[in-house]
């Protein structure tokens, strides 16, 4: 059995919206629906459990009414860091739980062959990450001036699921102090000496955190809609 916890407590606050920004509508359906959904028809997940704040709980409960998503097991409230929400999370997980992949609620592009590659690299290392290249040139700086330029083809954009077995994610989360600076559950586990294995992601799985992010997500979702169209009819 494979369990993903969605992350979903934050306030959104870099969005400027009266709402938390995930109970926006993409194409007429709340971001964390479609998140949801991702991994509802990922065949990897048997259930996922959502952590939102405590203030949020209420509204979802009526958002839920319009989604069919079966697996959802358990809803809990968030903690006071986003690590310390996964850790909510973590706790009400079945102890018989293989691998625990945990995502970011306001990633709704990622796909379920994201999802299944990097539940079966965990499963089989331990501990995976989902990545994305890094396409501009870096460069060091010190005060005003440029200082060194990075060789990016050894730098990877971390971006979710980042999955683990359940005993290793546990002890991440216990033995580690989960403030703000916590910012992905592979530093966690980086920390106790686990070496992480990556798998190779799309740039399209956008966390969706400034308005115009829900402009190029709606693009994106509309263009794969399509996509399935054409090559439906092709067949």
């Amino acid at each position: 059995m494979n369990t993903a916890i969605i992350v979903a407590a934050g306030k959104g606050t870099r969005f400027n919206s009266s709402r938390p920004k995930q109970f926006l509508e993409i194409l007429g359906k709340p971001i964390i629906i479609h998140t949801l959904e991702r991994f509802e028809h990922c065949p990897a997940i048997d259930e996922i459990v959502l952590v939102l704040s405590a203030d949020d709980l209420n509204d979802f409960a009526k958002t839920a009414d319009r989604s069919d998503i079966s697996k959802l097991k358990k809803i809990v409230a968030g903690g006071a860091s986003r690590a310390g929400s996964v850790r909510n999370g973590f706790d009400v997980v079945d102890p018989a739980t293989g691998v625990v992949a945990v995502h970011d609620g306001a990633r709704p592009l990622v796909s379920s062959d994201e999802i299944s590659l990097t539940i079966k690299r965990a499963a089989e290392t331990g501990a995976a990450c989902l990545v994305a290249p890094v396409t501009d040139t870096i460069k060091t700086v010190d005060g005003g001036s440029i200082t060194g330029t990075v060789d990016r083809t050894k730098l990877r954009r971390a971006l979710t699921p980042q999955a683990f077995r359940y005993g290793i994610l546990r002890q991440a989360l216990s033995d580690s102090e989960l403030d703000d600076s916590v910012t992905d559950e592979c530093f966690l586990v980086e920390k106790l000496g686990v070496r992480v294995a990556f798998v190779e992601g799309s740039a399209q799985n956008i966390k969706i955190t400034r308005p115009k992010d829900l402009i190029l997500a709606e693009a994106l979702i509309e263009a794969d809609d399509r996509l399935r169209i054409l090559e439906d009819v092709s067949k």
